[in-house]
Formats: structure tokens, sequence, C-alpha cells
């Protein structure tokens, strides 16, 4: 799995969500009190922009604006319907002001 530069540290807002397209990847960049998270930008009920979402920083979660599915930053489960497919989280790191990304 390579390792690929998303984004800067500085581009994501903690407490907010960003949207990525690496490699044909569409990404998820959620930023909490400086730790980062990626899931895959598309909720499994139907194609909506998690990063359009709400994050629930204190639960570890990002919100579907369209249906209100939230989804673990931590294991990509689904926390509510009407998702019951998880989003797939990738390995995540910081290297200076670099977000780094295992991408398969």
């Amino acid at each position: 799995m390579p390792d690929v530069r998303v984004c800067a540290v500085s581009d994501v807002k903690p407490g907010t969500a960003s949207r990525v397209d690496v490699d044909g990847h569409r990404l998820c960049v959620v930023n909490i009190e400086g730790t980062f998270y990626i899931v895959d930008d598309e909720c499994t009920h139907a194609d909506y922009s998690l990063s359009e979402g709400d994050v629930w920083e204190e639960e570890r979660e990002i919100e579907c604006p369209a249906h209100g599915s939230t989804f673990s930053l931590l294991t990509g489960e689904p926390q509510s319907l009407p998702a019951t497919r998880p989003v797939h989280v990738y390995g995540v790191r910081t290297e200076g002001d670099d977000v780094i990304v295992g991408v398969p």
C-alpha cells in the first residue's frame, strides 16, 4: 500500500472535514483536535459526500448530510440507520505539515 500526501495539516481546520481525491479514491479527511482520520467520502446508503456532513468530535463520527447516518471514524461502521454497511477507513499519519494516507 503506497503512502500518498493528501493535504497539508493546515488545510483541514479542527472540527471539520474536507474532500480530497487521490489516485482515483474519493477521500474524506477529518481533523479532530489535531488527530486526522480518513474514510471513503461516500455514504454507503446513497451517493452523498460525507465530507459535507457534520463532524461529531466527542463520538469520533461523521454524519451523512443527506439522511443522517453516522459513521465511526475509527472503524467505519455505521452508528445509525439508514446506512447498514461500513465505509473504508484508511491508515493516516502526519509528517510535519503533511497528512499522509496509505491507499490500496
